[in-house]
């Protein structure tokens, strides 16, 4: 006897999905009942989970959203579409929202995805959420200072570097972190839900040490303004309110902090009797940040004039060319878009048989031959790292 995967399904959850893909789409409710030759109170009874759907329905609509039938019938959690929450905190022009929707939209699927891989694999994210910091009536340096120094000390790193802070907050705050394509003015997606809690997207376009800061001024967010989505994109405001000051404040004190920095200048000074650009650039590569952003800090606290940069720069100093003199080489970009951990549960549900290959390359947003390589490379890397580890004596190690 055939079994009719539809009769079991949950009606009000594939209404839910099949609404958001619709309005992803662009159509109308009146549009979709054209796809199937039905009216349009028809569409709202399925949307609303009260009309079940045939199975040549449920095909000619996934085809008509460009969707595949399996991402409406298969068991994962629904969440609020994130591109109505940023709807309703900003104002955006028709030709802004046709820029950003896809990086947003495509960060409400990886949410998604990651929330099916963790019920699949039993294995959610731990979280190591910090109370949200009130900020009420604080000035703005003085806050991000302060915070900066608690989130630090809450975490272990003392006054030292970041080298791979996204790495950091994913393992260590529990944030689920993307890098995804997005027009060059937008910087960063921040958004909160009790489902998923903490996620942010970073533009994959942007060099490593300008992913750092939008990460570091995301988290801000995160910190004091949990519950409120954020989308960062340069000129935004003409007058910035005190939230986005307080984010923008916190990346020098976070990834900067101020006793560490004060430490590093006085031994450069002192051994060379002067803070030479030599030396500028080499603590801005120590910290991962711009040229501008630690003379920027430096200018802040006293210790060099203010517009020292900008006067070199006038001189005719070619950032990139003085690095490749002084063997510095650029912040590595970080080439994986998706979460470590997100891999993880990915190529474990594939590797146990949970998930099809296909649903495997869906997670990684690769093909299904990309999907094969990859996962061989790895059966392959785990395979030879248990033989070469199963011999050591650790008390030699």
């Amino acid at each position: 006897m055939t079994v009719n995967i539809l009769d079991k399904i949950d009606l009000r959850q594939l209404g839910e999905r099949l609404q958001q893909a619709r309005k992803k789409s662009g159509m109308t409710q009146a549009d979709a009942a054209q796809i199937i030759d039905a009216a349009r109170t028809t569409i709202v009874a399925i949307e609303k989970g009260e009309r079940r759907l045939k199975p040549n329905e449920l095909i000619k609509l996934a085809r008509a959203y460009g969707q595949a039938v399996s991402n409406f019938v298969r068991q994962s959690p629904i969440i609020e579409p994130f591109e109505v929450q940023f709807r309703a905190a900003y104002r955006r022009s028709e030709t802004e929202e046709a820029q950003i929707n896809p990086a947003i939209w495509r960060l409400e699927e990886l949410c998604q995805n990651y929330l099916e891989l963790e019920k699949i694999m039993d294995a959610p994210l731990p979280r190591n959420y910090p109370q949200e910091y009130d900020v009420t009536n604080m000035p703005i340096e003085a806050a991000a200072e302060s915070i900066a120094i608690a989130e630090r000390q809450r975490l272990g790193i003392g006054d030292s570097p970041i080298p791979i802070l996204r790495d950091v907050l994913e393992q260590s705050v529990g944030l689920r972190i993307f890098y995804l394509e997005m027009p060059s003015k937008y910087s960063g997606v921040y958004s909160y839900d009790e489902q998923f809690g903490g996620c942010i997207a970073i533009n994959a376009k942007h060099p490593e040490d300008r992913r750092r800061w939008s990460l570091a001024h995301e988290y801000l967010h995160f910190l004091a303004h949990r519950r409120k989505p954020v989308l960062d994109y340069e000129n935004q405001y003409q007058r910035k309110p005190d939230t986005e000051r307080l984010a923008d404040s916190f990346p020098d004190y976070f990834l900067m902090p101020t006793s560490g920095l004060l430490k590093r200048f006085n031994d450069m000074y002192q051994t060379h009797g002067k803070f030479t650009p030599t030396n500028l650039f080499t603590l801005a590569h120590y910290y991962g940040v711009s040229i501008e952003a630690l003379g920027n800090r430096l200018e802040s606290i006293k210790l060099i004039p203010s517009g020292t940069v900008e006067r070199l720069r006038d001189r005719g100093l070619k950032v990139r060319k003085v690095q490749q003199e002084l063997g510095l080489e650029e912040i590595p970009q970080r080439t994986d878009m998706l979460p470590i951990h997100y891999q993880y549960l990915a190529i474990e549900a594939f590797d146990q048989g949970l998930i099809t290959e296909g649903r495997f390359a869906n997670f990684l947003g690769v093909d299904r031959i990309e999907a094969r390589r990859i996962a061989e490379l790895l059966r392959d890397y785990s395979s030879g790292m248990i033989e070469e580890i199963a011999h050591l004596d650790l008390r030699q190690a």
